[in-house]
């Protein structure tokens, strides 16, 4: 079920949530638990995708790169449940999550559109132990990411200037429009602390004054910004599948061992 019908009961749902939320828990500290995530602050980020900066009690903490999954719960007992990556750094000491809506989705448009200061949903992470970056590691930082598949990549890079990181780190970015670009004012503040930041827009001519690409990921970006394959370095992937799968391709092509490349994948549910 779709539509503005079933975002008035997932609506109803949530206000119902901050009344019960003491029946959510669980056994033990090992344990992934439902906790009841309380909105404390929204912030737009593009014309389609809004950061929610989240209170969650007993919140112990996340790694770079992890994701939580969130639950609502409509008044009839309706539920649906979809996983976010974790947008901020683990030295954030909160949940900040950034949602892209897709409009014929179930959870997306209620977050975006809907969701507000002191609004309640179930949230229970953090969740992944593959797809994550330490700082301490100290080969040089690859990422790429294909339009909200950043948002995981983002967290890496804040935790790399939280701790000051020497580790030598490059961004690949990919998006529709200069409008889409999630973080923009935030990727131009990393540019200027020696993270090479790279962005090429596929849709549409350029905006006037852009000096980034215009076109899809390709061999010769990768040759151009890649760390080479003899520095071995970490390198993470993230967006929709196709672009995942192209990305890895390339990287491979140009010398890079497969065990090197992590990627995780995202689309709409059913897709």
């Amino acid at each position: 079920m779709e539509g503005a019908a079933l975002l008035e009961r997932l609506t109803a749902g949530a206000t119902a949530l901050g009344q019960r939320s003491g029946e959510i828990g669980g056994a033990g500290p090992e344990r992934l638990i439902w906790r009841a995530a309380t909105i404390r602050d929204v912030r737009p980020e593009t014309p389609s995708a809004k950061t929610l900066l989240l209170g969650v009690p007993g919140w112990r903490g996340h790694l770079a790169g992890q994701h939580v999954d969130i639950r609502l719960t409509a008044d009839d007992g309706y539920q649906a449940e979809r996983s976010y990556s974790i947008a901020s750094a683990p030295e954030a000491g909160q949940v900040e999550l950034t949602i892209e809506r897709i409009d014929d989705g179930e959870v997306s448009p209620y977050l975006t559109l809907d969701a507000m200061r002191g609004d309640m949903f179930e949230l229970r992470g953090p969740i992944g132990g593959y797809f994550t970056w330490d700082a301490r590691h100290r080969q040089p930082l690859l990422l790429v990411g294909g339009g909200s598949g950043l948002v995981p990549l983002m967290a890496m890079l804040r935790h790399h200037r939280a701790v000051r990181s020497r580790t030598e780190a490059r961004l690949l970015l990919s998006a529709r429009t200069q409008a889409d670009i999630l973080y923009r004012d935030e990727l131009e503040a990393l540019e200027s602390d020696e993270v090479a930041v790279h962005i090429t827009l596929t849709r549409g001519a350029p905006p006037p004054g852009w000096s980034g690409w215009s076109r899809r990921i390709d061999r010769a970006m990768f040759e151009e910004i890649a760390p080479a394959p003899e520095e071995q370095p970490s390198i993470y992937v993230c967006g929709p599948t196709a672009f995942v799968e192209e990305a890895a391709r390339l990287l491979v092509e140009l010398g890079h061992e497969p065990a090197t490349i992590r990627t995780e994948r995202f689309g709409p549910s059913g897709g």
